[in-house]
């Protein structure tokens, strides 16, 4: 089955099996490996990309279900060379440490932050998206902090 989608910016057109999922296809269709896979039951968030800037976990997702969307992944979060607000402030608040999860968080708060730009300044509300992602290493301090800063500069 053909999938057409636009990601990062570039179209690409896949030939996929109806069943494959929206991140096998990046990773092995495309070799986008910023997409993590962690449990691959939507539950740990480490596959989120944004498609159509909504926040999705890209391992529930089938391809086919992306046909003529634009999907973001990590690789495309930066402007360049440049990397984007978010990855920036992770690196200053310290908020990685194993790396794991880290693509999947950027992600969910890319999209959290583009349709609510004041979602940072509301600790419970900035809670409640963190949650939705798991992280084994940081215990959520540096990433609130850097999500927080981020927030600051919109």
């Amino acid at each position: 089955m053909n999938v057409d989608l636009t990601v990062n910016g570039e179209a690409h057109s896949l030939d996929v099996e109806p069943r494959t999922s929206l991140a096998d296809a990046l990773r092995d269709g495309l070799g986008l490996t910023g997409t993590t896979l962690g449990c691959e039951h939507g539950v740990c968030g480490s596959c989120t990309v944004l498609v159509g800037g909504t926040a999705v976990r890209s391992c529930l997702m089938l391809a086919v279900q992306a046909q003529g969307t634009e999907v973001r992944t990590v690789e495309g979060l930066a402007d360049g060379d440049t990397p984007h607000p978010l990855q920036e402030a992770f690196a200053a608040e310290h908020a990685l440490q194993c790396g794991f999860c880290t693509p999947g968080f950027l992600m969910l708060l890319a999209g959290a932050l583009a349709a609510d730009p004041e979602l940072g300044r509301d600790e419970r509300r900035l809670d409640a998206v963190l949650s939705s992602n798991l992280c084994r290493c940081t215990g959520y301090a540096g990433i609130r902090r850097a999500a927080q800063r981020v927030a600051r500069s919109l």
